[in-house]
């Protein structure tokens, strides 16, 4: 009888054992996070990429209640970093900023990772490309700048930051689209291509919008339209392209992700931190400052946005010899 009395006991002590030790591990997932938190940035400190993401992280901190660091990891033209970013733990407390560059480092067997490789949380921001040109052409609209180049066809050059590079490619995919021949014009950086078009040295440009907006500010150049599906706050009477019947969306962008396997309870906590983040007057206001444009997305429409500008970009990164 006390045997059998010590055997139910002994049952009834692993029994509640057990449940306790589920109750703490929900808790503990409840709790989380409960340390600091890493967001690996692929780019150098006091770029755009990592003064977007500082800004960003400063604001979740309020929502999730423990400082979130940012850590660079340069190299490889972003490749360092997006490896890190893959290759983490994944509990929640690495994730990182990934960029364009993730989309376009694969066309060139760069990286043998892609997208898919990663658990996207969020996008947050994207600079549009714009069609810029100097101030004294003689054309004033996308539609007249087609027509120019079509009757001219292999006369008009347009700069770019560096062969390869993502205004190279939204050059690309705007003579692959509108079926136009034009001569792309290699520089150091946008500043020069800029340059290059507002003392008529070249005829246009394709990059963002906070690139040309020294210039444009000193009337050297005009903005033809911006590569984007909503207006700039900053300049609501340059119109987009697709206001002009041309459905091309292109920008250099940046979102947050998480290596893949991450507790979908995890993933949760982050995603609502980090929108309520985005949407934080502080953050808005720094973005401003910064002159870059918040485009959020959450994670299924980021997801659906990564698969479609992974295809655009690698079909034109084919057309203009940059990929296989």
């Amino acid at each position: 009888m006390k045997k059998s009395f010590f055997v139910l006991l002994c049952v009834a002590a692993v029994f509640v054992f057990g449940s306790c030790k589920k109750k703490g591990t929900a808790q503990q997932n409840t709790n989380f996070p409960d340390h600091e938190i890493t967001v690996i940035c692929p780019w150098a400190e006091g770029g755009g990429t990592d003064a977007i993401l500082r800004a960003l992280c400063k604001s979740a901190e309020k929502y999730l209640g423990v400082p979130v660091k940012v850590d660079n990891r340069t190299g490889g033209a972003g490749a360092i970093g997006h490896a890190a970013i893959k290759d983490a733990r994944p509990d929640g407390y690495t994730l990182g900023m990934i960029t364009f560059e993730l989309n376009s480092l694969p066309p060139q067997k760069l990286i043998g990772f892609t997208y898919r490789d990663y658990d996207p949380l969020m996008r947050v921001n994207a600079d549009a490309a714009t069609l810029t040109v100097s101030a004294n052409a003689p054309y004033n609209t996308v539609q007249e700048f087609v027509d120019y180049c079509k009757e001219h066809p292999g006369e008009v050059s347009i700069g770019n930051s560096a062969p390869g590079s993502v205004w190279h490619i939204g050059a690309a995919l705007l003579a692959n689209l509108t079926g136009i021949v034009v001569n792309h014009v290699p520089f150091e950086g946008a500043a020069g291509a800029v340059a290059a078009v507002a003392n008529g040295q070249i005829e246009a440009v394709t990059v963002s919008l906070p690139e040309v907006k020294a210039e444009l500010d000193k009337g050297k150049v005009k903005v033809l339209g911006i590569m984007a599906n909503n207006r700039s706050d900053s300049y609501p009477d340059i119109p987009t392209f697709k206001d002009q019947g041309f459905g091309i969306d292109y920008a250099t962008w940046r979102g947050l992700a998480l290596p893949i396997g991450v507790d979908p309870a995890i993933k949760s906590i982050l995603f609502n931190a980090f929108t309520k983040a985005e949407n934080d007057p502080e953050f808005l206001n720094e973005a401003a400052r910064l002159n870059l444009q918040p485009a959020y997305q959450n994670s299924v429409d980021f997801a659906v946005f990564l698969k479609q500008n992974y295809d655009n970009v690698e079909r034109t990164m084919k057309s203009i010899g940059l990929a296989n």
